[in-house]
């Protein structure tokens, strides 16, 4: 097997290929540690198995290199290494071209299997960035459904006439329908209806889950 270490720090480009030859003897290593050198080792080496890539190199611009490799060399499959352990570096990096993502902080015998496996014609993300990228994934969804719920809210809220509008914001403030019917010197009985037209236009079962509604969508009166 021909691999390509590409990275820019030469202390962790020689660990990374004294590693890979002492676990695979028969693997042959060669080394860049910018652009300008990686184009020449592609150049120079058409036979290259598979390409481990520094994310940020100098000469290059955070994921150009990559996308540059992946369309002029694209027989060669790339393999990100990077210790930028964030999904949304490992979801660009694949959305680009790379065929694997191995953050710098995994074992070596992790690093082979991702490279045999990408060889193989498979792809490699690591389970713990799926995990990470799958909760951050569900966080947007639930702010969506958040906001799409308080949209939801404001629309309704624009259904409450003035009293009702009135007796929510005094509801709010703790008040039973005795008190508010007081303050607002209209009867009890009144202010049950309106209640019940609160609850009705925001869809909640009871006067709390209504404050509550309005509170978190910041409809009610001031």
């Amino acid at each position: 097997m021909k691999v390509l270490v590409a990275d820019d720090h030469a202390l962790i480009r020689e660990g990374l290929v004294s590693s890979l030859v002492s676990m695979d003897a028969g693997m042959e290593v060669v080394q860049a540690e910018d652009r300008e050198s990686v184009i020449k080792q592609l150049d120079a080496h058409r036979d290259l198995d598979v390409i481990l890539l520094d994310l940020f190199m100098p000469g290059t611009n955070g994921f150009d290199l990559l996308s540059e490799i992946c369309d002029e060399y694209s027989t060669t499959p790339v393999i990100v290494i990077s210790a930028a352990e964030e999904p949304r570096y490992m979801r660009k990096s694949i959305d680009t071209g790379a065929s694997g993502f191995i953050p710098k902080s995994a074992s070596m015998s992790i690093m082979l299997s991702a490279i045999q496996l990408v060889v193989n014609g498979g792809v490699y993300i690591p389970s713990d960035l799926i995990k990470k990228q799958d909760a951050v994934m569900q966080q947007d969804q639930n702010a969506s459904l958040s906001n799409i719920i308080i949209d939801d809210l404001k629309q309704a809220a624009e259904n409450l006439t003035a009293r009702q509008a009135e007796v929510l914001t005094l509801m709010a403030k703790g008040l039973s329908n005795k008190e508010i019917g007081r303050a607002l010197e209209i009867s009890e009985h009144t202010i049950k209806i309106h209640v019940a037209g609160i609850l009705r236009v925001l869809n909640a079962s009871n006067r709390t889950e209504a404050v509550v509604m309005a509170q978190n969508a910041g409809i009610l009166m001031p």
